[in-house]
């Protein structure tokens, strides 16, 4: 019976020893549990300590007001040079445009003028004055087609209804051959150039006569009223 015993008590001793190290175990195994926790809410704690150094370091924070200050009348400066070039660009282009619209007109009247001297030197060896005219006569014809591929037109003046406008009257004269307002002589030619007036026609005009003035018995004058 001796050994059945001995073998009991080992067994009771092993069960008890089981027993006892069972919660060792569970309390061994929840301290790491909970250490592994506090170590995974570690970096979650410290993440709002670290924001406000990124927000610092993105540039979002306060800024200088005396290197905004320089920032802006650098840009000033910048944007008054950019302006100042481009006024200065913009006159120096419309001066070179005004220069080659000179150039272009004076090309095309010079065969007027080459035309003009030879009439000038015709002239003075000429038999009979009317080679002279005719010479004269293809030159002003010569300048006519010039000036009308130029955009240059003469304003009709003779004939026409007197027009503000475009003529301007020197003279009037009284006639019943011709309705008043009427233009009866051009004195200076004008030109429009497109649809803008280069000068005006300088012109004489018809005006109604004045009636003569009815002496009476008793010697009064009647009548006689002046009228345009």
């Amino acid at each position: 019976m001796a050994p059945n015993q001995t073998f009991t008590v080992n067994t009771n001793n092993e069960t008890s020893n089981n027993s006892a190290s069972a919660p060792a175990d569970d309390a061994t195994r929840s301290e790491t549990g909970a250490a592994n926790a506090s170590e995974s809410r570690a970096p979650e704690a410290a993440s709002p300590s670290r924001a406000p150094e990124a927000s610092a370091g993105s540039g979002n924070g306060p800024t200088d007001p005396a290197a905004e200050r320089d920032s802006l009348r650098d840009q000033l400066l910048r944007t008054a040079a950019d302006f100042d070039n481009f006024r200065k660009r913009a006159r120096r282009e419309m001066e070179d445009a005004k220069t080659r619209g000179k150039d272009e007109a004076i090309k095309e009247i010079l065969p007027v003028f080459d035309n003009l001297e030879r009439a000038v030197a015709a002239a003075e060896n000429a038999q009979a004055i009317s080679s002279v005219i005719e010479g004269v006569k293809m030159v002003l014809k010569l300048f006519d087609d010039t000036a009308e591929r130029m955009g240059l037109k003469r304003i009709k003046t003779v004939g026409e209804r007197f027009d503000p406008a475009v003529h301007e009257a020197i003279q009037q004269q009284e006639t019943d051959a011709h309705p008043p307002g009427t233009i009866l002589t051009e004195v200076v030619p004008g030109y429009m150039f497109g649809q803008r007036l280069l000068r005006a026609a300088m012109v004489v005009v018809a005006r109604k006569p004045n009636k003569p003035a009815e002496s009476g018995a008793d010697g009064e004058t009647k009548g006689g009223g002046a009228s345009a």
